[in-house]
């Protein structure tokens, strides 16, 4: 007969979803954890106070209360104190981020990445120079307890391995550990898809905080999403889960970078934008570019409003199929696919009417990114902190020592 969990175990569950609560909502009172958790006061406090203890919380006494007797205290994340490293790398650009303990952005640098071969000894020197220009900044008695990364393309959750990224020309590049030799931090990097970490931080801190089912999609040259279901990352047996850009939605359609046809990457991406609006010229490429097209669309310019419904069209096609297939509460538009659903929202809504089921979509809400260009970094900040969720005390432990 198998035993049921010991003390020490239901104890680190209630540290870690305590800290959860502090970590996702921000300042909240002894007496809301105790609502919110179902524990009694005594439980409560001594929670906070081992969370205090360790240096990861720290309790005050209310700023205003508007009620007569002795407040609750208020449990608030030390945010200037445990920090973890977010780094983002895209076609395009990289960023890295100090995030403090509440999702607080304490520091950031960010760089122009030029489009080309995936350089491993170069790009991690940056991310890792980056960093270690932030931690020299930080008070002495700062610590960081984990280092995640969101990147574009598809990754081994086993080992942090790239095992195909076609916008950033990487294929089986062992970057989670080259970079965590680099920082050395003694502390493993976990890497994550960038739409899979934009899902997540939707999920958490924005437009879809309060929805257990949501898909992501990421505009970065290419398409890439993000599947919440049941309140959960939907990844898939080994990391590669939700790479819907890779769903043909035009089988003999424009070829795309995956080595398929007709993929709703192929047909909605960059490119396809740039082409279809005769804009797409050497240099001249990017989100801006693709802000272009939609602001030229908006003055009147017919090409450009001929390529928007182009692209909006395969859009909704591609969100018509996922809707009909995962039945999510909202689908939300992130990276430059929010500038390209705003210039074609009547074309997308149009094909989900055409397409997808009745059932599936009478609720369904559409949204663009709350985090905006922030929300991958953002996911790969919330990556770096599930470890400190799951155990903070041992996690704390090990980072100090």
């Amino acid at each position: 007969m198998r035993a049921g969990p010991s003390q020490e175990d239901i104890r680190r569950h209630n540290l870690g979803a305590l800290l959860r609560h502090v970590h996702l909502g921000g300042p909240i009172s002894r007496a809301e954890l105790t609502s919110k958790m179902g524990l009694n006061r005594s439980t409560i406090m001594a929670l906070t106070s081992d969370l205090t203890a360790a240096g990861l919380v720290r309790e005050e006494l209310p700023r205003e209360t508007g009620r007569a007797g002795r407040p609750s205290l208020v449990v608030r994340p030390e945010s200037a104190r445990v920090y973890v490293f977010a780094f983002d790398v895209g076609p395009d650009r990289i960023a890295v981020a100090r995030v403090g303990l509440g999702g607080v952005i304490l520091d950031r640098r960010e760089s122009v990445r030029d489009r080309g071969k995936f350089e491993l000894d170069e790009l991690t020197g940056v991310l890792s120079g980056f960093a270690r220009q932030m931690r020299r900044k930080t008070r002495a008695d700062t610590v960081c307890v984990g280092a995640a990364a969101a990147v574009s393309g598809g990754v081994r959750k086993a080992d942090g391995v790239v095992r195909f990224g076609p916008n950033l020309m990487a294929e089986e590049v062992p970057f989670g550990e080259e970079l965590g030799r680099r920082l050395g931090l003694g502390l493993p990097v976990s890497v994550g898809n960038d739409a899979n970490l934009g899902a997540l931080a939707e999920h958490s801190r924005g437009v879809g905080a309060a929805v257990r089912d949501l898909i992501y999609l990421h505009g970065d040259v290419g398409i890439g999403g993000g599947i919440i279901a049941g309140g959960h990352l939907l990844g898939g047996h080994d990391g590669y889960g939700g790479e819907v850009g890779h769903m043909v939605v035009n089988p003999g359609g424009r070829a795309c970078g995956c080595g398929s046809n007709g993929c709703l990457e192929a047909e909605v991406g960059e490119r396809a934008l740039l082409e279809s609006a005769g804009r797409f010229r050497a240099g001249q490429h990017g989100r801006d570019a693709v802000r272009a097209v939609v602001e030229a669309a908006d003055r009147g310019d017919i090409v450009a409003q001929e390529a928007l419904i182009r692209v909006g069209d395969w859009l909704g096609l591609g969100v018509a199929n996922l809707v009909n297939v995962f039945n999510p509460e909202m689908v939300i538009f992130g990276g430059m696919l929010r500038e390209i659903y705003l210039g074609s929202a009547a074309h997308v809504r149009t094909r989900l009417a055409l397409h997808a089921m009745a059932p599936q979509r009478e609720r369904l809400r559409l949204r663009t990114s709350a985090l905006g260009d922030a929300a991958t970094l953002v996911g790969a900040a919330e990556l770096a902190f599930a470890h400190v969720l799951a155990d903070p005390l041992e996690v704390l432990a090990r980072a100090n020592a």
